[in-house]
This record gives C-alpha cells, structure tokens and sequence, in this order.
C-alpha cells in the first residue's frame, strides 16, 4: 500500500432513486469515473447511495450481500482510488443493515454497519435494519486511517471517541439528511455544520461530510456537504444541488493540531472502562435513572 503525506478527497452529493440499485450503478460509475478524472484518492458518497433514503420500501429487492457483483464491479471501475458506498447489505441469517463500504483495490476493504438507528421525528430506521456492533477504522494510504460513521453514528459523540481511540486520523460521515427529519425546531444545516467542526478541532482530525440532494417522499436533502481541516476549517462547501467539492489534506496539519490539542492522548481509557462498567451494574446505576 502507498504512503501519501498528502491525501486529495472528494464529497459527491447527488440524488437516487428510491430501490433502484441499477439505475443508481450507473450513476456511481459517472460520478466515480469524475473523481478518477479528477485525481482523487478518497470518494465519499452518501449514506444509502445505491438505494435512496427509503430504499426500505423495497427492501427484499435493494438488498445486496456484501460482496454482490455490483459492488466488485464499482471497486473495479475505481481503480486505485478508494470510495465509499452506502447500501442494504443483507447480511447473514436474513438480517438487514445499513451499510457503507469502503472500496479500494477491486473489493470491499472495508464495511461499517450503522450503529445508532435513529427512531425520532420522520426517521423509522429501527423497524428496517439490524444495528451494527463495531467502530473499527480502514487505512487509506499510511498515515491516513478512516473512521467510518454514518449519519445518526456521528450524533454519539462515544462511537466518534472510539473511532479515534482506535487511531482514525481522518472522519467520513456519509449521511442522509433532510431538513424535516428531525422537525421544525431542529436545525439539521446548522447542527451538521457544527458538529463537523467540532470533532475535526476536538480530534485534529480532517472531517469529510457527504450528504444527498433532491426530495424523496415528505424528506427535502440541503446538500451542503463539506471537507473541513483539523483545526476545524471549512477547506470545501458544496451548495443544496448535485456537486463534487475536492481539496488535498496535509498529514503535516494533522501533526500540528494535534500537538497543540492532545484529546486523543489524554483520553483516560482506563476510567472510561471503569465507569461504564459501573453504570452497566445494577448497583451502579446512578440515582436519578434508578429512582425513575
């Protein structure tokens, strides 16, 4: 695997068709084929980009394993640059998960299930999809190693803290969000930009945020995907319509960020350990959730 000091990235935010995996193929294999032509070693794509937001309307019919031809075909007409690819991953013993894949090589590389399943305000995804179990991370090309949260994942600052802890120096946050999903008083454009500054300045880590445009059903998509820098920079804003945004991220950066705000070295995992192991317990649940 090559080392690259200095990474190019790309976010592609673009809409899909409800269930349709194959017309959704082929637009991957236009957007994929603007990110080779641009020079880019990490294509981010939205959460469920192969299925649309409501692809669970179809399910029995979107749902791929993991290692469906479509996937190895897209890994194929990637080529040396790496990608990720939101779909429903139909998984062993029938359970279905939302699922992006990291494609580099010619095969899957790498593969995180969703985690935290929003069931709040127009989001149902629990009736849908199994929740996934693990935070793990993927090298790109040494020193780059992705954590891979999706959407609602990045809304639990834990599994942003374990993505780091086990040594992501990059985050990539496909999502899937709309303006309504939460409700009116919710600012969904305001709270994403927030926190993607947030964990990159936290952590001294590049963020790289994709989300999808157009309507799906009673859900509008605001675009506004963004690359920001470790010291929580906006380098790249996309708009509320189809777009790729780019910019080359600098390892030296990340070094310097990270001297200056050592949150990564000054995690004390030992009391993290302790302490969830007691609220886990029945006689360390604290007073005001056992009195409830």
């Amino acid at each position: 695997m090559k080392t690259a000091s200095a990474l190019k990235v790309g976010a592609a935010q673009f809409s899909s068709r409800t269930g349709d995996v194959d017309a959704n193929f082929d637009s991957h294999l236009s957007w994929i084929e603007q990110g080779r032509q641009a020079g880019i070693d990490l294509l981010v794509l939205p959460e469920l980009s192969l299925t649309g937001h409501y692809g669970p309307d179809r399910l029995l019919e979107a749902a791929m394993p993991r290692h469906d031809p479509r996937l190895e075909a897209l890994a194929q007409a990637a080529g040396p640059m790496a990608v990720t690819v939101g779909f429903i991953e139909e998984g062993p013993a029938a359970q279905f998960y939302n699922s992006t894949a990291i494609l580099a090589d010619g095969a899957v590389a790498h593969l995180h299930r969703k985690i935290n399943l929003p069931t709040y305000g127009k989001l149902e995804e629990g009736k849908h999809y199994a929740a996934g179990r693990f935070v793990e991370t993927c090298e790109i090309a040494p020193p780059w190693n992705a954590g891979l949260l999706i959407c609602a994942d990045v809304w639990n600052p834990a599994l942003a803290h374990l993505a780091f802890l086990h040594g992501a120096t990059l985050l990539v946050c496909p999502v899937s969000s709309g303006v309504e999903a939460v409700g009116a008083d919710f600012d969904n454009p305001g709270g994403w930009a927030l926190t993607c500054r947030f964990y990159a300045m936290m952590y001294g880590a590049p963020v790289i945020m994709v989300n999808r445009t157009g309507a799906e059903r009673d859900l509008h998509f605001w675009g506004g995907s963004r690359i920001i820098d470790p010291f929580g920079r906006e380098i790249a804003v996309a708009g509320d319509g189809e777009e790729l945004i780019t910019a080359t991220l600098d390892y030296e950066a990340v070094r310097r960020a990270r001297h200056l705000l050592p949150t990564v070295r000054d995690s004390n995992v030992e009391l993290v350990l302790r302490e969830n192991t007691r609220l886990a317990g029945t006689l360390g649940v604290p007073d005001f959730i056992r009195n409830q």
